[in-house]
Order: C-alpha cells, then structure tokens, then sequence
C-alpha cells in the first residue's frame, strides 16, 4: 500500500508538471497583444489595437509603418501558415514531410515559382518595393525580437522559422494565381482522350459554354498519333481507354497542385443606390476556395496618411485584398480566363540538351537549365535539372501524374523521338504589376483611379466589382494573351512547340477587357460565368461555370426593388439549386425497384431544389446524381481516370448535354450485351443510390440528413494527416448548400480514400463573406471560416466557425474601443 502510494503521488505530482509545464508554454507561445514594446523597424508611431473578434486596426504615422505592422500582426497570429506559405512556394515540404511530400517539390521546382518570383522583384516597381521590404520587416522584427515561444507545428516538427523575403510574398501570390487557374489540366485531358475518342466526342465531354459549339480544330488526334505522343490507343477503343497510367502519389499533397478546381469560384454582386436602402452601393462577395484552418484569410484594417481601408489580407502579402476604403469598396470573382497554353518540344536525338524551336536544319535551341536539390527529410537530397524552354519551364520534368507517359521516351532513344512539355503562362512573366496594382486598390479614391490601378494587374485574372458613392462597375483585369488567326489549336490542347503559329502574338489592351459601368438595370454580379456576350470580339477562355448561381443572383436581385445588407446577407445564405431543379423533372420519373423508392419518390415529390442541411432530399439528389455520372462516362474514358478527374472537374455540363439529346452511344453499358438508354441509367442510378444512403443513413429516408453526410472540412497541414491530433486542429461542420447554390459548398464525388475526404463532403466553400455599405462602412460586415489566430490553444483559433455556418457576420469597422492595444516604438 505505501510503495502504492507513492506510485500515485509520484504520477499526480508528474501530471501536475506536465499541466504547469504545458499551461506555461501556452502562455509564452501566445504573442503580446497590450503593452509598448520596442523594435528596430518602424520609423514613427504605430500600434496594433484589436477588437473583440482579434481583427487588429493597424495604426501608422506612414504607410510603411502600416505594411510592417501588418507584417508584424500576421506573424503573431499566423506564423505557421506563413512557413507554410513559403515551403510551398520555394518547393520546400518535403525537408518537412519526407518522400510523401517530394513530388509536390519537384512540381514547383520545374515549375520555376520561386525562380519567377526571384525576377519579379528584380523588376518591381519602388512602390511594392518599399511595401515588401517593410512587411518582410515586420514579420522578421516579430520572429526576431518579441517571439517567446514557437506555435505547435514548429515545436512537433522541430523547426525553427526562417527570415522572410520579399520574394517569399511573390512567390505566393504566384500560387495563388495557380490555386485560380488550370486550364492546362484541359488541354492535357483532351489530348489524353484523343488517344482513344475521336473530336466530336471529347467535345461532348468537354462541351462549349452552355450548349455552344466549340471551335473547330484540326484533328490533334491524327497530330499526336503521328508524333508517336503517348502511346498507341485507336480511338474508339475501350482498351485505350484504360490504358493510360493511373495517378500516383499522395492525394494530400497532389491537392496543392491543382489549380482550377471546379467550386474554385466566387459570387460577387452590387447595386446601385437607387436600388439601395441607403441610397449609396452595396456591395457583396463571397470567394469560394478550399478551405484550411486557419482561414486563408485575416481580416485587419490599416490606417495611415493617404491610407485608410479595411477588409480581407492574405498572410504573405502586404495589402487588404479584398474589401473597403474610406471612397469605394471592391470584390472578386474568378474569371476563369485562358492564360496557361502547354507545348510539346521535341527534344534532339543527338543531343538532349537541345529543342527544337522552327523549321530547318537550324531550327534548334538550348535549353536553359537550372539544377535544383531537394532536402527529403529522414533520407538523402533529391537532385534533377529544371529546364526552360523559349515557351516556358518543362513540367514533365518533375514527373508528376498529370503528366506520366505523355512525353514519349526521355532520354530519346534513336528510333523514338523524345519529347518534353512546356508551360506558358502569364503569372510567370517578370514584368508583372500585380501587387502594385493592389497597393493602389486599397488608396483608390473612385471607380475611375481602382479601374486605372488596375491597368498594371497580370493574375489570376479577376471579375471586380467595385463602387463607389455614386458608380458602380464590372471590369475583368488581367493579362489576356492573343493567338494568332492561323493558330488552329486555338490554347484548347498541347501545341507544337517549334511551329511558331501557335506563339503568342501579344496581349489584350487593358482597356480592351470585359467590362460593364452604370447599367441601367441597376445592379451588376458575377459567378465565374461568361462574363461576356457571344459578340465579344475578343477570346478570353473557355472554361467557364454552369450559369445556375448567376441566374439565381438574377432572380433574387430582381425580387424586391430595395436591398440593404440584410437582404444581400440572406442571398449568401440562400440554397436554392438551380441545377437541381433542371434535372428534377428526370430523378421524379425514375424507377426502381428498391423496397425505399417509393418513400424517396414522395419525398422528392414536393421538393423545391433547396439544399437545406436538416431535409433529405439533397442526399438522395446527389447520390442519384453521382451514380449517374458514373454510370454514363466511367466506362466510355475508363474507370480510373474518371475518378481521377472528379477531383477537378464534375462532367455536369456534358451529363445535362447527354441527357438533353438521349445520346445512346454515352448512356450504353459497354460491359453489358445489351445497349442500355439514358433512362435506363438513370433507373439504376436510384437504385444505386438508394442502396449506399440505407447503408450509410438507416432504413427510414424521412430521417437521412444532408448534414450528417455534407461535412465541411478545413484542413489543417499538416495534422490533418495525423489521427491524433486531427480532432484538435482540423475544424469541421456540418453544413447545406451545394455546388450551384449561392451558399456554395463543393460536393464531392470522388470514391478516393486517399484524398481523406468521403463523398459528398466537401472542403471548398465560402472561404470569406463580405457585405459592404459604401456610403455608411460602419454598417459592412465580415466572416471567414475559422478564426484570427492560428493557435490551436487560443480562444480565436475557432471562434468564427459557428458564426460562418450559420451565415452571421461581424462588423468590418466597429465603432467600439479597441479591446487591446500594443504600441510598437521605433528603437
């Protein structure tokens, strides 16, 4: 009993060290927030005063001081997602994560993003100079001088934090215009699908906006079976169809790369004051981007001479993207342009280091070269040659799974020619102005000067809505490049690279981009729609949105003849299903012979498209609806690579096409003898259904919920990855809303397991909402996701969450007094 005893007393008395010791490094690892304090830095006054919600007003003598303190506040509260940030961008996770994370490395090293960055800021203009060096500044003088602890992640991964650059900040903003832009996904899935299927049929997988025909190409199949381009499918063959290589690698980090990811969108939308309670413009946005904890976003207000704004900045970069002025107030939505073309450069078979560039014996070039080594945690560096072609960097030279077996043989062997895949795309260009034309956003002063600033931004290409008290306008600001007339690929698949017709001949004028002021209808809105009218005489891309959100913005705007921030509030919350209700008609005609189909039948009897989190009606919509995709396309491309694209794309514009004509060739079985009809897919699409939701949900479909299977999940990187700490860092909710609601949550479709995510989950959603009353800001509002701080053990890791899942908001500007105030003195 004693040796007992004192067994329990010496646990209780080591319990209580542990408590002590971990109550005292939470304590230290949570940053000052009230008080003075000295650093090397700022040359005048500036303070950092937070309100109740931990959004900070940053206060400055001058703007400079302003970008350092900005600097300052995201390194306290979010220094683990700026390591992140730029582990990302400089190709560095895997000294972090080991092998796992080796192929996201070699992807951006051949992508060339810090290398881009790196030439960016030896041609940046002095303003965003002077802005990144003082907001490097600033994060260094945090982690410097004033960080008393380092957060969680950097202790488990036993790190400590690097000094920022200012080409860490452009290297991010470069990732950020690949997150909004993938069009060369499609050019490499057609050229994969010419493989086996002839033109008309991939442009009825991947058809033209709203039922348009695309444009005619010439026959880039018989192109690349003559380049001897990957393989040797027929079209029309179901063995070609599976015979390409399957994806490889980790989800988790496969996921980074994307980019363009279908539900990767946005609303926007304003009215005029004459439609406006207040008789000035309101304005609303809601960018729709994978979600993360924390947020992608932190919300903070900046102050300074010249300087007064408030809004939504990016933890890297020394600006409010999104939000309000004391004149105006602006919002973005994707655009969805054509600004990345792929290039298939045929390598010398005398010599590899050598392209071929034109026609003719002369017609060859070097390519340049850039050796890179990759730490790999736990195991020896990694060390291959970036190269760059005259088009771009060489993407198939990291190997990844979107472009395993495209490139033919590499080395070349004599017989076989070889071949490699460049990238052309604007966000690389050194030239760019973009986070100039940001700096001057955030000090515009009317519609005009945002539109003006805007003149120098290059990506991601962006549908602003911005107002002013008396304006409001649509412009779509970006670098747009132009093809040539005899350019007959058009950017729509891999070109040849040494045929110089498929170069581009210039960019769009500025001026010359879509753009819409003061209609008289009173309002404007985007949703990643065609942002132009068929008689646009220019090309901007091709890749757009199902219109459903645009017509329900439409409708509900043309609902009532006032709006006030309460109304617009209520559209973001709105979950009516435009898509669903144009396929109803075809689920309520199913039939099955399952013993649930009639108590499903009655319940989708009175339904009314809407995608509320506590009804069941959505969950059996889309699990009929993701069924039925499967059923009518995973054997005509192949299983694998349908599931594989899922992860990017949905395939409803084709699904709504094949349906609409009854085409028996996509909706026939070719597993089965007998040839099967649309309608017969979609009687068994039901029953399929209805099979998984009894499983996953019980045997009474009155009692299934959408919110019990439509989880959103915020991802945390990288514990997310880890059982035992996931429940503690990664935040989930459950939530309504689908792909084509205004209340956006992406459902997802894939049944990959290792992607983490279930079907019908989804982790892309509205990542901020933002409701702003140009006349009166101190009525605009604001949420995202997660919370300030990037803390797990701080009170604002997670507060907002509850709040954003049920649609409620804080106020952009209050007019309360700070709730802590630091005083940061110049040293």
């Amino acid at each position: 009993m004693v040796l007992l005893r004192r067994i329990l007393i010496a646990l209780l008395l080591l319990t209580g060290l542990l408590g002590i010791l971990v109550w005292t490094y939470t304590l230290r690892a949570l940053p000052q927030r009230s008080g003075e304090i000295s650093v090397r830095g700022p040359l005048s006054r500036l303070s950092i005063e937070r309100d109740a919600n931990g959004i900070p007003t940053i206060r400055a003598g001058a703007a400079e001081d302003a970008w350092f303190g900005l600097g300052f506040a995201h390194a306290q509260d979010r220094l683990w997602q700026l390591e992140l940030h730029r582990r990302i961008g400089s190709g560095r996770l895997a000294e972090l994560f080991g092998r796992e994370a080796l192929g996201h490395d070699k992807f951006l090293r051949a992508l060339g993003v810090r290398r881009a960055a790196q030439e960016q800021w030896a041609k940046a203009d002095p303003l965003s100079r002077r802005a990144l060096e003082a907001y490097s500044a600033g994060i260094n003088a945090y982690v410097d001088e004033h960080m008393r602890a380092r957060p969680p992640e950097f202790l488990v991964l036993g790190l400590q934090p690097e000094p920022w650059t200012p080409v860490d900040s452009l290297a991010w903003s470069i990732i950020m215009a690949w997150d909004l832009g993938g069009n060369w996904r499609s050019e490499l899935l057609r050229l994969r699908l010419s493989l086996f299927l002839p033109a008309e049929r991939i442009d009825e997988l991947l058809p033209g906006y709203e039922g348009e025909r695309p444009p005619q190409l010439r026959d880039y199949g018989e192109l690349y079976t003559r380049l001897k381009l990957a393989g040797s499918g027929r079209p029309g063959s179901a063995a070609a169809a599976g015979s390409a290589p399957a994806a490889a690698g980790s989800a988790f980090w496969d996921a980074l790369l994307q980019g363009g990811v279908e539900g990767t969108g946005s609303n926007n939308w304003a009215v005029s004051g004459r439609h406006s309670a207040t008789g000035h413009p309101l304005v609303a946005n809601d960018p729709h981007l994978r979600l993360s904890t924390p947020a992608l976003w932190y919300l903070a207000r900046l102050e300074a001479p010249g300087l007064r704004v408030a809004g939504a900045t990016l933890p890297a970069l020394p600006m409010v993207v999104l939000g309000q002025n004391e004149h105006l107030a602006w919002s973005f939505t994707n655009t969805f342009p054509d600004v990345q073309d792929l290039y298939v450069e045929q390598i010398d078979p005398r010599n590899p280091q050598r392209y071929r560039s034109g026609e003719g014996p002369e017609g060859w070039a070097t390519f340049e070269t850039f050796p890179e080594r990759i730490g790999v945690r736990g195991e020896p560096d990694v060390v291959f040659v970036a190269r760059r072609s005259r088009h771009g960097p060489i993407i198939s030279d990291a190997e990844s799974p979107a472009t395993q077996g495209l490139t033919g043989t590499h080395p070349p062997r004599p017989e076989a020619p070889g071949y490699a895949l460049a990238l052309r795309w604007t966000a690389l260009d050194p030239d760019t102005g973009t986070l100039a034309a940001g700096l001057g956003f955030n000090r515009a002063r009317s519609v005009d000067e945002f539109i003006a600033a805007g003149s120098s931004y290059v990506a991601p290409m962006q549908n602003v809505i911005v107002a002013d008290r008396r304006r409001i306008a649509q412009v779509s600001l970006g670098r747009v490049p132009l093809r040539k007339a005899d350019n007959d690929l058009r950017g729509r698949v891999p070109a040849p690279g040494w045929d110089s017709r498929y170069d581009w001949a210039g960019f769009l004028p500025p001026a010359e981009t879509p753009r819409e002021l003061d209609p008289p209808r009173g309002w404007l809105a985007s949703a990643n729609q065609r942002i132009h009218g068929p008689n646009y005489p220019h090309e901007i891309g091709s890749d757009w949105s199902l219109p459903f959100r645009h017509r329900r913005i439409q409708q509900l705007l043309d609902s009532r003849p006032i709006h006030d921030l309460d109304s617009f509030a209520a559209m973001q919350r709105d979950r009516r299903s435009l898509f669903a209700l144009a396929l109803l008609d075809r689920l309520r005609a199913a039939r099955s012979n399952h013993p649930l189909a009639p108590q499903a039948r009655a319940l989708l009897a009175g339904w009314d498209g809407r995608m509320e989190p506590d009804a069941a009606e959505p969950l059996i919509f889309w699990a009929w609806l993701r069924h039925l995709g499967r059923g009518v396309f995973a054997d005509q491309i192949g299983a694998e690579r349908y599931e594989r694209e899922l992860g990017v794309r949905s395939f409803h514009d084709a699904l709504l096409g094949v349906l609409q004509r009854d085409d028996a060739w996509w909706c026939d079985d070719m597993g089965t003898p007998e040839r099967e009809s649309c309608t017969d897919q979609i009687d068994r699409a039901l029953g399929v259904a209805l099979e998984e939701l009894e499983r996953l949900q019980g045997h009474e479909p009155a009692t299934w919920r959408w919110s019990r299977a439509h989880l959103a999940r915020a991802e945390h990187r990288p514990f997310s990855k880890l059982p035992l700490l996931r429940p503690h860092f990664e935040l989930q909710t459950p939530v309504g809303g689908d792909t084509y609601t205004l209340d956006a949550t992406r459902v997802w479709l894939a049944s990959d397991p290792a992607s983490g995510l279930l079907p019908y989950q989804t982790e892309h959603a509205a990542s901020l909402r933002l409701l702003m009353d140009v006349g009166d800001p101190r009525r605009s509002r604001v949420i995202h996701p997660s919370g300030q701080s990037g803390l797990v053990f701080s009170p604002g890791y997670r507060d907002f969450q509850p709040r954003w899942a049920k649609g409620q908001t804080v106020m952009l500007w209050p007019d309360t007094e700070p709730g802590q105030m630091l005083r940061l003195l110049p040293r």
